[in-house]
């Protein structure tokens, strides 16, 4: 078995490996697997230069690949992957490049174990270059690079469209299994007061439980022109267009010991890591032995109950991820909308549970609105319903949105706020169009003044 490791954000040593590649080939050894461990240096591209973007990186990943020994410009030979951080997405994003759904049967890639993948971004990426390089635990003062930060960032193009080609792939039918393992651990002497997201609850201190698990889900919700709920603001109501498009399962092993980084509680790097009698190094090599679907299924079904048993008597989390258009596909600037939860059976943001919101964030260069709740907490909402509402601007005019409303109407709150979980939530606003907007008149030899007209009323 060909072995490859690569690392994410911020790293500029091998060390960041730590004991643990001597480990899984020991522990592989004893399973009587050979394998070839060869290490790709990527933290350069990754951190440091803000020209490189992913693609940049997946490109050179696919070059490095077909330099190694063995392989050539026609053939990669089969290998499996163990990634940490941005490491993750760098390796989807490659695998969706080069080979996608279409071409996943013919893919070396056997196995891809996860390390707290960025997979739905980071916290810290909102913070901008110049406040995550002074993070001195991962930086040195050193800026990272900001096309790589741009898709780091919670609600970003790049996140987006990668999760949505991810919701029909079938792993196992191209002889692909893929892993998500990382840490709600917080390794406290790294918190230096710039943030509390070094501290956040269901988290490793840089990446959320949610924003690190393949199992996810898409949402889009349509405004209807016929469907009135309310008067006052004129309110009609959002009805999904499709079912909840659910991502193909992947198996997430949640360990609390674990922080994102680090010599003593890193998931990566840290001896208790690699420690083959109480570290992650028999459950990386549990997932790396995986050979068919009934293996996958039953790893998945173990990382499950371990899971449990490392969140029992601890909150669980979700991300929503908003985004805000309109029926002819163009994107509502975040200064032209404001989004309020909802819950109880009139419908109103103060029949929320206490402390279910833990963060909002809002992407700047998508307006995508970022939520991140306490599901416990969700799953009592006051009537078991729950909903959004979206007032959208410009709210009167010859084009103009009117308020939207998505009703829950008796759907549990957990078969869409899935603990541990990322939902991404497209709502499409219907424009309205006056009928004045455009209009003849019978010809006359009086020119006719229409500057003051009015809308009408009536819409298109």
């Amino acid at each position: 078995m060909q072995l490859l490791f690569i690392h994410g954000w911020g790293t500029t040593n091998t060390n960041s490996y730590g004991q643990m590649p001597a480990a899984i080939a020991e522990k592989m050894a004893e399973q009587n697997v050979d394998i070839n461990i060869q290490h790709i240096f990527l933290a350069r591209y990754i951190s440091f230069h803000d020209e490189v973007t992913m693609d940049d990186i997946a490109r050179a990943l696919n070059k490095a690949l077909t330099e190694l020994p063995g392989n050539s410009k026609d053939a990669i030979q089969a290998f499996s992957c163990i990634t940490h951080s941005t490491g993750g997405p760098v390796v989807r994003y490659w695998l969706n490049k080069y080979y996608g759904i279409q071409k996943l049967d013919t893919s070396p890639l056997k196995h891809l174990v996860m390390l707290a993948p960025a997979n739905h971004g980071s916290s810290l990426a909102k913070l901008g270059k110049a406040r995550v390089g002074r993070i001195k635990a991962w930086f040195s003062g050193i800026e990272p690079g900001q096309r790589v930060l741009d898709w780091l960032s919670f609600g970003s193009d790049g996140q987006w469209q990668l999760n949505q080609d991810y919701l029909t792939y079938d792993y196992c039918q191209g002889d692909f299994y893929p892993f998500v393992l990382t840490g709600q651990g917080i390794d406290k002497k790294f918190y230096d007061f710039i943030n509390s997201y070094l501290i956040e609850s269901g988290s490793d201190g840089v990446i959320r439980v949610s924003g690190a698990n393949m199992n996810y889900r898409f949402i889009e919700l349509v405004q209807s022109k016929e469907v009135l709920l309310r008067q006052r603001p004129v309110t009609y109501q959002l009805e999904a267009d499709e079912p909840v498009k659910v991502s193909p399962p992947i198996p997430l092993g949640v360990y609390n010991q674990y922080s994102h980084i680090g010599k003593k509680m890193g998931i990566m790097e840290s001896a208790e890591a690699a420690n083959q009698e109480t570290g992650i190094v028999n459950d990386i090599a549990r997932c790396l032995l995986v050979d068919n679907k009934s293996q996958y299924q039953e790893a998945g079904k173990y990382l499950e109950q371990q899971t449990a048993v490392h969140q029992k008597g601890h909150d669980r989390y979700c991300m929503l991820v908003f985004n805000v258009c309109d029926n002819t596909g163009e994107e509502i600037s975040k200064d032209d909308y404001d989004l309020i939860l909802l819950a109880g059976k009139q419908y109103q943001p103060h029949k929320l549970p206490d402390g279910f919101l833990k963060d909002r964030q809002m992407n700047d260069q998508t307006s995508r609105l970022v939520y991140y709740v306490d599901a416990n907490k969700m799953k009592d909402i006051k009537d078991g319903q729950f909903g959004v509402r979206i007032l959208a601007r410009p709210d009167r005019g010859f084009s103009h949105y009117a308020a939207a409303e998505f009703r829950s109407d008796g759907i549990k709150a957990e078969d869409i706020l899935k603990p541990n979980q990322t939902v991404y939530i497209n709502i499409k606003m219907h424009r309205f169009v006056d009928k004045n907007v455009f209009r003849f008149g019978k010809a006359s030899d009086d020119p006719i003044d229409f500057k003051k007209t009015k809308p009408s009323g009536e819409h298109l």
